[in-house]
């Protein structure tokens, strides 16, 4: 068994599903097309949609099984039909897979499933509740991760910020954060979504060591507190506005994202006013703007007040452009700064050396130019200009290989 880079090459592909929205429902159906007119002969699905959706899922070209997700951990030992025992040791050194996408970051799961019910998210019914990865088992992804050469490693979940506690008493993602910058050399370790809620008195103490990356990426979902009250969502305005300013005051220079859903049922123009005037007021370094759509089986699909889909799309326009505002000026604060930035692609460009392109812990894309090739390498890079929605720099120094 062989694990190849160009679908044209395989026998079988793993596609993992996404049913967050109308849009991924459509995106798992394309992507599930596309490997069989790429030749091939059989597909398997699992994730979100393919979970809910199991009969239509079944009804696409090529796929000959779906494996939901509670069965999800036990598909490499099926399909190769091996005892799952055998897949319960150390895990192998993660390595970049083959193919074009050379992989600089390691996306290690420590959790899954989800105790909030937002009325919107149809993930908790696809997930289940929250499930937390045992540290010993993090812990040793995180080394085979770091053996293969891997420079950042991003925790992930479905709930991060639940970590733990279904697992021995007082255990927290904090407790995680801590062991994880102490026992192993991760050059930097990256938190992917938190809620912005039950995150502990002295989380933000955690960023006094700089393995840390500062950026935070806190999913608010609107500014309007009536809205997120419909939502079920466990924060508001206020409380949201105070986590920010605690996290800022905390960490110098963190870069502060969001979500927002816009076109949510009973979202009037009073509501998403306040919603647009606190995304602009709360200056995020960046966002997501969501664009509401109708989810079988979750509270919100039976709201009533629906929004016009026309008016949903152009309070999606007016909302992102905000958030580009807001990224525009949170760019142009590093002009003339120095920062580490991990090349995480690079392109041959003959005599004329290499183009970079790469991340800085506080999530800042940068492109440079450089007559080696620095791919995986983090490098200290001065910020020269801003070049359409990314900045410019020159490098200074290389630290690592």
């Amino acid at each position: 068994c062989e694990l190849v880079g160009d679908p044209t090459q395989a026998d079988l592909a793993v596609i993992n599903t996404c049913t967050v929205t109308r849009r991924a429902d459509a995106d798992s159906r394309q992507k599930t097309r596309q490997a069989a007119r790429a030749g091939v002969n059989q597909i398997i699905l699992t994730g979100c949609w393919a979970t809910l959706e199991e009969h239509s899922a079944l009804e696409l070209p090529k796929v000959t099984r779906v494996v939901k997700n509670d069965d999800k951990s036990r598909l490499v030992a099926d399909l190769l039909g091996q005892p799952p025992e055998l897949f319960n040791r150390e895990p192998l050194q993660r390595e970049p897979l083959p193919g074009s996408r050379m992989r600089t970051r390691a996306f290690i799961k420590v959790q899954d499933g989800c105790n909030n019910r937002c009325a919107f998210c149809v993930t908790t019914v696809a997930r289940g509740s929250a499930v937390s990865i045992p540290m010993a088992t993090v812990l040793k992804e995180v080394h085979a991760a770091l053996r293969g050469g891997s420079q950042e490693i991003v925790l992930c979940g479905v709930h991060l910020g639940s970590w733990g506690r279904d697992l021995s008493r007082g255990s927290s993602l904090q407790d995680l954060i801590q062991i994880l910058l102490k026992e192993t050399d991760i050059p930097r370790l990256r938190l992917s979504s938190l809620e912005p809620w039950n995150l502990g008195a002295n989380f933000f103490s955690l960023w006094q060591d700089s393995k840390l990356c500062r950026h935070l990426h806190l999913p608010l979902q609107s500014g309007s507190d009536a809205t997120l009250h419909r939502m079920a969502r466990k924060t508001s305005p206020d409380d949201f506005s105070k986590l920010i300013t605690a996290a800022r005051a905390a960490i110098p220079d963190v870069a502060i994202t969001t979500d927002i859903i816009v076109g949510f049922p009973g979202e009037t123009e009073e509501e998403f006013s306040d919603s647009l005037a606190f995304v602009e007021v709360m200056n995020f370094a960046g966002g997501h703007v969501f664009t509401y759509s109708e989810r079988e089986g979750t509270p919100a699909a039976g709201f009533n007040h629906v929004v016009p889909i026309t008016v949903r799309r152009e309070r999606s326009a007016v909302m992102r452009a905000a958030f580009a505002r807001s990224a525009e000026h949170y760019r142009h604060l590093y002009i003339g700064q120095i920062l580490p930035v991990l090349w995480e692609s690079t392109t041959d460009l003959g005599e004329a050396g290499w183009q970079l392109s790469g991340l800085t812990d506080n999530y800042l894309r940068i492109k440079a130019s450089d007559d080696e090739d620095r791919w995986n390498q983090i490098s200290d890079v001065k910020i020269i200009r801003p070049v359409n929605g990314d900045l410019q720099g020159r490098i200074i120094t290389s630290h690592s290989a």
